[in-house]
């Protein structure tokens, strides 16, 4: 069987890392399975010769959780998860949800609103300049002007909210 991709500084250095290509930032906890778009782009990037670590639902509120890998090489990946913040956190009546099936033990809380907009401007705040990658569901469907059902408004294309430097369209 595979390692895991790192969680933790400590799991890096084990690596004989010093610092990781590229850290992939994601709202679900991490779940190293086929099923899952980000276990098969960290994986597809691992069989390439990338050192990836993986970053499952960072603490939003400080730069801390942002910097526990160090500034990678080459840039940050960022994806909500599986599911988009917004329908994750509320139902169509805007009402909150009470579970959310991509945290263990189903707690909220683990991601903000907007996760990709928040943990990208985290990782600018952090770095500055550092190269960022959105996807996922979230940032594909948000990559133009927008309506936003939760504003109510027409909402500017994710990549300007976000700061990050490229939008990949699709799932993963």
């Amino acid at each position: 069987m595979k390692q895991f991709l790192p969680v933790t500084y400590e799991e890096m250095k084990e690596r004989g890392w010093d610092v990781p290509d590229f850290v992939y930032v994601c709202g679900d906890a991490y779940v190293d399975h086929p099923s899952f778009g980000a276990a098969i782009i960290t994986r597809t990037l691992e069989r390439h010769g990338y050192k990836v670590c993986f970053l499952a639902q960072p603490d939003w509120k400080s730069c801390d959780d942002f910097m526990r890998f160090g500034r990678p090489r080459l840039g940050f990946l960022v994806s909500s998860g599986n599911i988009d913040s917004m329908v994750n956190h509320y139902t169509v009546a805007k009402k909150r949800r009470k579970k959310d099936n991509y945290t263990p033990g189903g707690v909220m809380g683990k991601r903000p609103d907007r996760a990709v907009i928040v943990y990208s401007n985290k990782i600018r705040e952090a770095y500055g300049d550092v190269p960022i990658l959105i996807g996922g569901i979230e940032a594909s469907l948000r990559r133009l002007s927008h309506y936003d059902y939760w504003d109510d408004r027409v909402r500017r294309s994710i990549l300007l909210d976000s700061q990050a430097d490229l939008l990949t369209n699709g799932l993963g």
